[in-house]
């Protein structure tokens, strides 16, 4: 494959993984952590960086979608560490924090105020592998495919 087929491959896993984190969460009804946000980011900046490459064709490029795959990654093995326990969270999302939330909104019996979603808690899995587990096994592939990309023939 040439190097832009694999950054069209690369970008179109990481958009596919952001639909799959919506489909979950506006259709499913989950609800992401703080954790769970953070893990999106990466992959949109590397669907930006899958349309660069394929106007630019940029080698470097391809660098960068890699590191994108691996710090979306990076923040899933922090929080699949987290869902197992085998570290402490963020105490914004595990300690069930108020932050950002009003006092007035706080005694208002009127407004409904939802509990944070916590990191600590897995939500859903399959084959007993979390949603956090799943974005760090399928990041990793797509980094790879990065990868290949950066050191593929134009």
């Amino acid at each position: 494959m040439t190097r832009a087929q694999l950054s069209l491959l690369a970008a179109a896993g990481s958009a596919a993984l952001l639909a799959g984190a919506f489909a979950f969460q506006y259709i499913g009804g989950l609800a992401p952590c703080q954790l769970c946000l953070w893990q999106r980011w990466p992959h949109a900046a590397a669907v930006v960086i899958g349309a660069l490459m394929l106007a630019l064709g940029w080698r470097v490029l391809a660098w960068a979608g890699a590191l994108a795959a691996l710090a979306s990654a990076a923040i899933g093995a922090f929080h699949v560490g987290v869902e197992q326990k085998w570290w402490e969270g963020l105490a914004s999302c595990t300690a069930g924090s108020i932050e950002g939330i009003s006092t007035a909104d706080l005694l208002n019996p009127d407004v409904v105020v939802a509990a944070p979603v916590r990191c600590d808690q897995i939500a859903w899995a399959l084959a007993g592998i979390s949603m956090a587990g799943w974005n760090v096994i399928l990041s990793l592939v797509l980094a790879a495919i990065w990868v290949m990309a950066a050191r593929a023939k134009a």
